[in-house]
Parts: C-alpha cells; structure tokens; sequence
C-alpha cells in the first residue's frame, strides 16, 4: 500500500496545521535565537486594561471615603433636627432686653442652652402672633425646652420679672436718687454724676441745670442694664410730658411745676390741691395785705433746712438765709423744692377760683384743711392746729 503524501504550504507548514503567517514567523526568529516564543498581544492588553481598571476603581473608593468623611456631617446636620424635644428640666434667668428682635432673643436663648439653635425659635415665633408681644424682663425658663414651649414661657406675662422703681410725690431730688439706687442697684455715686450733666438728661434751659421737681413721681420699669442717666432721662420726659397734658405752655413750666411742688408739700389730699394753688396765686399777685408777696410756706423752710417730719416751722427754721425761705423772701422760691405728682400738675395749672389767703391743716393726721380769707379767721384755724400741737408735741 502507498503511503500517504503530505503536501506542504508555501509557508513551509502542514495543510492541517493552523498557522498564523506573523505569529509563524515570530515563534521561528525566536526558536532560532533559542528563546521562549513570545505571547501573543492580543492576551497582553487584557492584563494591562485590567491593571488600569483595578487602579480607577482604588482611586474612586479613596475618593469616596474621603467625601463620605468630609460631607457626613453636613449630611448629619440635614438630618438631626435643630430643637430639643422638651419640656426642659433645670432652670436659667434670660433677659430681653428692650428693642430685642425675634433673631436677638432666639441667639440668647440659644447662648443660655434653653433652646437648641436660634433658627428653631425664629421657626416657632414666625408661626404664632403673640411673638410680637414679647416684653423686657427676666424669665425663668428652663434648659433644653422645645423652641415652642420657650415661646410660651416668654409670651406669658405671669413669667416676667422687671426691676420695677415706685417713686412717691413729694420727694426731694437725694431722696429720689436713694430710692433708685436701692431699688435698682445702681450706686448712688451714679446718679449724682448723672445730675450733673443735665443736657443729656433732656432738662429744659428753663431749669438752669436743676433737676429739683423734674424728677416725675410714678413706678417704673426701667430695663435691666438701664445706667442712671437713662433711668433719669425716662423721668424728665414723664415730667414734660405731664406738664404738656396740663395744658402748660413750655414758658410756664418752671413756674407751674415750682408751684406745684409747693402744692405737694403743703397738702395730702387730692380735694384740696385746687384751693391751695389759688392760695399760692392770690398771694402771689397782691403786694400788699394781709400777705405781702410773702407765701410763708412751711414746705419751702423744710426744704430749705432738709428737714422732715415735722407738721410746723421752729423760729429758728424761718430765721433761715435760703432763698427758698418763703417767709423771708416774697415770691415764689428759686424752682421746684420737690417732685410734685398729676394732681398738683393739674391743680397748679387750673387753680380753684376762690378768694382765698391762707389755709392751715389742723390736724395733720387726717390731713384736714381750713381755708380763710382774713387774718383773723385764720387765726382761729391757727388754734386748732396749735391745740393738736399740743397733744403731739414730738412732731410740732
């Protein structure tokens, strides 16, 4: 039997041979120099497009949890709420100051720990009309409260506490100063630095620099931080602006309130303020008797000497050089000798009609008042008080 004759290709291969030409080629220039065929490049390009891959997907992972570190809290801070739950345990004092806004009482409430941001305040006020009635003062509240059981504290009137400054007519000037000192805290030395600087207080030219009688007799909520000067500037601007609600042309007002203030001295109740006022007029406007220009006031002698307590006037007391001394001097006394309140206001500005010289209280305890028109019927009221004098003699 013949065998089989195996045919060669051009290339130098079998027929049933798979050849690659390049490939071929390559594997013989390689077996000549006695290598190692090389791989085919096909294969090479995977390995490297895998490399590249794993050093993206490195590089993304990195980048990923370096932004997840970055932005996790900013992620955290969308997600966690900016109030408290409530209701709060403890407690903090927080003041509002007057003129405070919604955004200035929401950072002290945040500052004291009472509410967990300003913003959720600002959310809690914006939505309930009674924010806009929030007054000055101190509240009690406590720590960690919702921003909408903060809100309801403060809108409650029952929870504010004010420094609250009542100053009853009639006072001279040092004892109002010692009265709000002692109410508000503020040392006495303040005020009287304060007094001396009238210009700032708003005290009319009128005045010469004298805040005797400026000083307007009410109760007061001064702010918490109010200095004496403000605290004094509150009280002028009441006292023009009672004298404007008299009626009380600004040329008058010196003279009305230093009459005024005559009329507080001499009087206790509101009945009589009009009477004595005329009293004040009548003798004012007559040179000659029964008075003489003189009022011959004990109010003004106690100013003049700083006394208190007494119902009279010793000799020595009238003996006094000060001009404020009524029975020495005619006419009215330099300014107000003390701070007159409304009703002597009113009663200065509107004088009773009447004819009336003199008037004498008779008995100091229920403050009654005899008015006269003649020496001699005075007189006889003089007696009665003399008489009460007598049975009092550690206040006469």
């Amino acid at each position: 039997m013949t065998e089989p004759h195996l045919e060669h290709s051009i290339f130098g291969g079998h027929q049933d041979e798979p050849v690659d030409g390049v490939h071929g080629a390559a594997q013989t220039r390689a077996q000549a120099r006695g290598g190692r065929t090389a791989a085919p490049r096909r294969r090479r390009g995977r390995g490297r497009r895998r490399g590249i891959l794993v050093v993206a997907l490195a590089i993304v992972a990195v980048a990923g949890f370096a932004a997840y570190t970055v932005l996790r809290p900013v992620v955290d801070g969308f997600l966690e709420s900016n109030d408290y739950p409530g209701p709060g345990s403890g407690s903090v004092q927080v003041v509002v100051n007057d003129g405070d806004s919604g955004r200035a009482i929401g950072a002290t409430l945040q500052k004291a720990g009472v509410v967990k941001s300003a913003k959720a305040f600002l959310d809690a006020a914006s939505g309930d009309s009674r924010a806009a009635a929030i007054q000055p003062g101190t509240y009690t509240l406590k720590k960690q409260m919702s921003a909408k059981g903060a809100l309801a504290t403060l809108v409650d009137p029952a929870n504010r506490s004010v420094p609250r400054v009542t100053i009853r007519e009639g006072l001279w000037k040092n004892e109002v100063f010692a009265a709000l000192s002692k109410s508000t805290g503020v040392p006495l030395a303040q005020y009287v630095a304060a007094a001396k600087d009238p210009g700032s207080l708003g005290l009319p030219a009128a005045a010469k620099g004298n805040l005797e009688g400026y000083l307007f007799p009410s109760t007061y909520e001064f702010p918490a931080k109010a200095t004496a000067g403000e605290q004094l500037r509150t009280m002028v601007a009441k006292t023009v602006s009672e004298l404007d609600a008299a009626g009380v042309p600004a040329a008058d007002r010196e003279r009305t309130l230093t009459v005024a203030s005559i009329v507080e001295g001499e009087v206790s109740g509101d009945a009589d303020r009009g009477k004595v006022a005329r009293v004040i007029e009548n003798r004012l406007k007559t040179s000659g008797p029964p008075t003489n220009g003189y009022l011959q006031m004990d109010s003004t002698v106690h100013y003049a000497v700083q006394k208190r307590g007494r119902a009279g006037t010793s000799d020595a007391d009238r003996r006094s050089t000060s001009p404020y001394n009524t029975y020495k001097h005619p006419g009215l006394p330099p300014g107000p000798i003390n701070s007159p309140g409304e009703a002597s206001i009113k009663a200065a500005a509107a004088p009773t009609p009447g004819g009336w010289f003199f008037f004498v209280t008779v008995d100091p305890d229920t403050g009654e008042t005899k008015f006269a028109t003649t020496a001699a019927e005075h007189a006889r009221n003089v007696q009665e008080f003399q008489a009460w004098c007598r049975g009092h003699a550690d206040r006469c």
